[in-house]
């Protein structure tokens, strides 16, 4: 299938879709932000509910059961009302849980049963986890409208590398925040909700649905964003009969719990079981501080891996004209790395390095894969980008709940047995197995198949 080029225009095309880029990844950063503090708060949150932090995995299980269901529901607003009015909602309602979160343990006074407790954290996980869905579907549908066909791998790579960049440096901002400036852990979560609430005061006065709708934009940019696309406009009747029909979707859903299965872990379980491998490490602040970079670098090098995957795969569209095999081949080859790396950690237990070389290396070839995953979600889903996208992450994150519990399960029941290296041996292989199977899911992926074609989309 060849891809239509770009037609050259007397007018040079003004470039607001690149502020646009930029502001929405600003936003997968405070996403990141306010989901990766916990693998450091944990013990903090936990322990001003009388519980250990490894009962911490309980509250991830139901931010992310929530997360997924509430996916497709919002990738359905996004399509159906535009991503501008549902992004503001999702970040608003998000960081007024993680400003309830931060009163964990405490109570009104003379009112202790209204206090907030363990089950109450429960509660506040699983509402913090349905505020948040649909965001990325909603960037995704967002970008659909800003970007034209050979540059949405590139934007979803910019979008992930922000993401990643986020989440990589969280554990050293946290160090950074509560031991070199003090701040409790209250604070830190006050203040990281603020930085969210700043953003959708930008992000309302300057983000419009489409370029056709933005001042700025001049009617060259309108003809690049445009061009080989059927003209947008509101849909009342989405073909859910169709969508959750296709052979295509399923695989793309299957495809994408490989992702979350198995990559969950560095977000939330990797700092603390860093701290407590290597305890002689962070008897010091600035092993400490060494630690938490070592624990975000999976994602720090993420980055890279999302930027290039990006790159790489739109450049194999351009080239060759094949969105099949470019957005198939990357994801292939990222999941067989990222499970070999996932085995080779275990032959370096207990070796500091050795051990963060192929954890950091699993980051950067599962990451690989996030263009070509999410571009695919716009390639086939087209008028319904963010609904496709939901149903992806939806499913994926089924699975990252399942493994939220899986890991959280297996590693507490080792350490009580004081034999923690052979519960993190033994998830490391489980990972290893998975993304065998991402390879495969991956040959059933044609992002060149729309899931509803252009001519019925028109009719909506």
């Amino acid at each position: 299938m060849n891809e239509p080029s770009l037609s050259a225009s007397p007018q040079k095309a003004s470039r607001v879709r690149y502020s646009i880029l930029a502001m929405l990844c600003f936003l997968a950063m405070i996403t990141y932000l306010d989901r990766a503090m916990y693998g450091s708060a944990r013990d903090d949150i936990m322990a001003s509910v009388g519980h250990s932090g490894r009962d911490f995995f309980y509250l991830l299980t139901a931010f992310q059961i929530a997360y997924a269901l509430f996916e497709v529901p919002t990738g359905w607003m996004g399509d159906r009302f535009g991503p501008r009015s549902t992004l503001l909602r999702i970040v608003l309602w998000w960081s007024f849980c993680i400003v309830l979160t931060a009163f964990a343990g405490m109570s009104i006074p003379g009112l202790q049963t209204l206090g907030i407790g363990f089950t109450a954290l429960i509660v506040i996980q699983f509402f913090f986890g349905m505020g948040e869905a649909g965001a990325f579907p909603n960037i995704t549908r967002a970008l659909y409208n800003w970007f034209p066909a050979t540059q949405r791998g590139s934007a979803q790579g910019a979008i992930w590398l922000s993401a990643r960049f986020m989440g990589g440096w969280t554990p050293a901002i946290w160090v950074l925040l509560t031991v070199y400036l003090f701040l409790s852990w209250r604070e830190a979560l006050w203040l990281f909700a603020g930085v969210a609430f700043a953003w959708c005061l930008v992000f309302y006065y300057w983000f419009r649905n489409h370029p056709e709708e933005h001042s700025a934009v001049n009617e060259a940019e309108k003809e690049m964003i445009n061009l080989g696309r059927t003209p947008h406009g509101g849909h009342h009747n989405v073909p859910w009969g169709k969508i959750l029909r296709s052979r295509n979707l399923w695989f793309i859903c299957g495809m994408y719990m490989v992702t979350n299965f198995c990559w969950y872990y560095v977000m939330y379980f990797l700092p603390k079981d860093l701290r407590e491998q290597f305890k002689d490490l962070g008897e010091t602040n600035d092993g400490k501080l060494l630690v938490a970079v070592i624990a975000g670098s999976p994602m720090l090098l993420g980055m890279a891996g999302c930027m290039l995957g990006g790159i790489l795969t739109d450049r194999h569209v351009r080239r060759t004209g094949n969105r099949k095999w470019g957005r198939r081949i990357y994801g292939m080859f990222g999941y067989g790395m990222a499970g070999l790396s996932y085995l080779l950690a275990t032959a370096f237990m207990g070796n500091f390095w050795g051990y963060a070389i192929c954890l950091i290396l699993m980051g950067f070839f599962n990451d690989l894969i996030m263009a070509s995953a999410w571009a695919t979600c716009q390639d086939v889903g087209r008028r319904h980008a963010a609904i496709v996208a939901g149903c992806m992450n939806m499913i994926g994150n089924l699975a990252g709940a399942l493994t939220n519990f899986i890991t959280g399960s297996v590693l507490k029941y080792y350490e009580e047995h004081n034999d923690k290296p052979t519960g993190i041996t033994i998830m490391f292989t489980i990972y290893a197995v998975v993304y065998g199977i991402g390879v495969l899911l991956w040959l059933g992926i044609d992002a060149t198949k729309p899931i509803v074609p252009d001519e019925e989309a028109a009719r909506d």
